[in-house]
């Protein structure tokens, strides 16, 4: 597999990939972290663009939960808001079909190497699930210890 060039589209599908995973995924954390540190360091560089608020479709605790829409390149991401962006972004409403992603073809394991040499960050084995060996039970008379 070769590894791709960290261009702004290149990195666009790949948290696209990273992003469909991850509401299917079994952990999803660390591929939700490592959209969110893509985006942030997309942002820092100017190279990604925070379009405005949405409602949440989904809210977690409260009536109403609101998200960050992030432009990179061709492809729209939320991201949870900061305090800030509150009173610098505008509310957009409901989501809608308006921002709607092109289908991207890319394997999830290179998405996944992309966006961690691009961030900076690696899955450390406390994020991975841990495989646990069954241990046969040991079954003693009783009375005995």
């Amino acid at each position: 597999m070769e590894s791709l060039e960290p261009t702004i589209d290149n990195l666009a599908k790949a948290i696209f990939t990273v992003n469909r995973h991850a509401k299917t995924a079994l952990n999803p954390s660390f591929l939700y972290l490592l959209k969110k540190k893509t985006i942030e360091k997309l942002i820092s560089e100017g190279k990604a663009k925070k379009v405005g608020l949405h409602f949440s479709p989904n809210p977690r605790n409260s009536q109403q939960q609101s998200d960050v829409l992030v432009a990179v390149g061709n492809y729209y991401f939320h991201i949870p808001p900061t305090k800030e962006d509150f009173a610098t972004l505008p509310h957009l409403g409901a989501l809608n079909g308006v921002y709607r992603n092109p289908v991207a073809k890319m394997p999830l394991s290179q998405a996944k190497a992309l966006l961690q040499s691009y961030a900076g960050i690696s899955e450390t084995p406390a994020n991975k699930p841990s495989s646990r060996t069954y241990q046969k039970p040991v079954f003693k008379r009783l009375g005995e210890r």
